[in-house]
């Protein structure tokens, strides 16, 4: 069981799947900057996140919910959670809105995962499913929050509150992917990922 004050973002779930490094830097550093992709999500999120709800028949909508964890330590925002009354009983479904397409990595199922678990410990329930609504191909997509999920974003969540407590920002790893990250200036991930400079870096650290 954590406090608020061992709480960790959601978001930083989705950092540490696309890079560890950038994890570090933006939740322990805090370091941030802009580029085309962030903004883009950015103004999507400006018109989803509005703290609103609203009823359609059997469907009530929350925007912007506030989420946490304590039995995970994590604490976040949804950004539409759908309230669905069947005969079965109340079906909940968290619904995270995205400006691309459907990632090959794990990230944004991880964040969808973690958001169940909050919702679950908040409402004292069992949710099986989420889904992503995704700008760019305008088409909703849903999620099976099954055991294997769970067990991938439980790891996460303890491998990101290892680099936050340690304060340890991980040495830079360079990929294709780097050309599209905002923080690329401030990483320097070519020059960083020098073996002299690792070396010199990693021993720093070991004094």
């Amino acid at each position: 069981m954590f406090t608020e004050d061992d709480f960790i973002m959601i978001s930083a779930l989705q950092h540490y799947v696309y890079c560890p490094r950038q994890c570090g830097l933006i939740h322990v550093d805090d370091v941030w900057q802009e580029n085309l992709f962030t903004t883009r999500g950015n103004i999507l999120h400006e018109k989803v996140d509005t703290d609103t709800y609203e009823t359609r028949g059997a469907i009530k909508t929350v925007r912007g919910l506030r989420i946490h964890s304590y039995n995970y330590g994590i604490v976040g925002r949804c950004d539409v959670v759908e309230f669905r009354e069947e005969k079965s009983g109340k079906v909940i479904l968290p619904v995270e809105f995205k400006s691309g397409e459907p990632k090959e990595d794990i990230s944004d199922k991880v964040q969808l995962c973690a958001q169940v678990l909050c919702l679950e410990e908040m409402l004292n329930t069992k949710i099986t499913q989420g889904a992503f609504f995704y700008g760019k191909i305008r088409r909703r997509n849903t999620v099976e929050i099954d055991h294997e999920l769970r067990t991938k974003t439980e790891s996460i969540i303890n491998s990101v509150r290892e680099i936050v407590s340690s304060k340890k920002v991980p040495l830079a790893e360079y990929a294709a992917k780097c050309r599209n990250c905002s923080l690329q200036s401030v990483c320097q991930p070519k020059a960083m990922n020098s073996r002299k400079l690792k070396n010199y870096i990693k021993g720093l650290y070991t004094l």
